[in-house]
């Protein structure tokens, strides 16, 4: 046997050890993601000092800037939600588009809403408008259900600061700004056709239904929320300030104050640090809530990330532990010789982790520490595209194994065959639907 083909039997076991330990046994992702990251040294034969150093550089290299991303974007969507912002944006949008269009209502609320919040937090935010505004208007529940379900899962795969996209930004050594900006670019068009398109065609087989607990009067907006264009420009100050930093890296010389200038403001962490500093006054104080409830809220927003961020630590581990065993450079050489675009394999990497895991951020932390050490032979390549490829990839075939199916079947009260043939059926789509825009977009940029 080869040293190469032992590498690579290495690291299919140790991916097979990961989907055991994650889908059979049930595992928390961050035990098993170091388990597994110590399987692979072992295997591979690292002696017990090199090995544990680059478990320790792999998650410390990944917590430095994720985490700081990560926590950050917690605090002002936190924000965003107790302040009311977020129903005013989704209220504002379903009165303006009208009965007829309310699920491209929804969806402009959830890509609005969903820029600054996890999936599962702007989900939960939304999800009781879409039965109101179901209710109200008499549409069936799955076609703004799906239209909401698109926008969120979107973003949650493609923009940053979501964890999947800042994960590989990072692991790639992309640019923010410029993943963002293209990101927005593929989203959109998918999110269409996966959400508004398809949801007004699978309603008519599963309409789902609507449910008492969920369709009530519950969503009262505060007397002091702020106004619509006031959260829109709270929450998209982060967005500009990234691609002002793109813009002027591109037309400004090296050393000039506005080139210096912008790339200072538009420093992810800096950006999102000064959106948080203007949401304490524009969400918080001009709202009416005062320093002790502000202090509440932002403790509260770190709470549910905690897990996200020691999983993505740990993923940091398996990533570096890749790197260390050379197994990198092994696919890198055979991907080489099949002529294989880097593109198509992150997105066919991250898509088979993701099926047999179930984890989006799994999948595109098992994608981007594969593919990251083939950079080299691939200099033209655009890594923000990277992102985007492994980022669309990791929502392939959401089932069974995913929380993400679940917490739609019990929200939209389907059975498990209603829930393949809308939510899994729509990740899927998603994933097919990005991959030849992404491509195409390569040949521009």
């Amino acid at each position: 046997m080869t040293h190469d083909l032992r590498l690579l039997l290495d690291v299919v076991a140790a991916i097979a050890f990961l989907v055991v330990l994650v889908s059979g046994f049930r595992l928390h992702a961050f035990l098993a993601l170091l388990l597994a990251s110590l399987f692979l040294g072992l295997l591979s034969g690292m002696p017990a000092g090199p090995l544990l150093a680059a478990l320790q550089k792999g998650v410390g290299d990944v917590l430095g800037f994720v985490a700081l991303v990560l926590a950050l974007g917690a605090m002002l969507g936190r924000l965003l939600t107790a302040s009311g912002g977020a129903d005013r944006i989704a209220h504002t949008l379903v009165d303006r588009f009208g009965p007829a269009r309310v699920h491209w209502a929804i969806l402009c609320a959830a890509f609005l809403v969903g820029i600054p919040l996890f999936f599962e937090i702007g989900f939960v935010l939304l999800v009781p408008l879409v039965f109101v505004v179901a209710a109200r208007v008499g549409v069936a529940p799955m076609k703004a259900g799906i239209a909401l379900l698109a926008g969120l899962s979107v973003l949650h795969g493609l923009v940053p600061p979501h964890p999947g996209p800042t994960i590989a930004v990072q692991a790639y050594g992309a640019d923010m700004g410029k993943t963002m900006l293209y990101g927005l670019i593929i989203a959109l068009p998918t999110a269409v056709l996966a959400g508004p398109v398809f949801g007004s065609l699978i309603s008519r087989v599963v309409p789902g239904r609507l449910t008492n607990d969920v369709a009530g009067p519950t969503l009262v907006e505060p007397a002091h929320a702020p106004g619509f264009r006031l959260t829109l420009a709270t929450i998209l100050l982060p967005v500009l300030l990234m691609l002002f930093r793109s813009a002027a890296d591109a037309n400004c010389p090296v050393g000039s104050p506005l080139r210096s200038t912008a790339d200072w403001v538009g420093n992810p962490i800096v950006a999102l640090l000064l959106a948080l500093l203007l949401a304490l006054y524009t969400f918080g104080t001009r709202s009416g809530l005062n320093r002790q409830r502000l202090l509440e809220l932002l403790d509260e927003s770190l709470r549910p990330i905690a897990a996200i961020v020691l999983i993505i630590g740990a993923g940091g581990g398996f990533k570096q532990m890749l790197i260390a065993t050379g197994v990198g450079d092994v696919i890198g050489r055979m991907a080489a010789q099949h002529g294989t675009s880097p593109l198509v394999l992150a997105w066919l990497v991250a898509g088979a982790v993701r099926v047999v895991t179930g984890s989006a951020t799994v999948a595109v932390i098992t994608g981007s520490g594969l593919i990251a050490p083939l950079l080299p032979l691939y200099p033209g390549v655009s890594r923000e595209l990277l992102v985007l490829a492994t980022g669309a990839g990791s929502l392939m075939l959401s089932h069974v194994n995913d929380a993400g199916f679940w917490l739609v079947k019990e929200y939209f009260k389907l059975s498990i065959s209603e829930t393949l043939k809308t939510w899994s059926l729509m990740e899927t789509l998603i994933a097919v639907i990005a991959l030849p825009l992404i491509l195409a977009l390569s040949l521009l940029v």
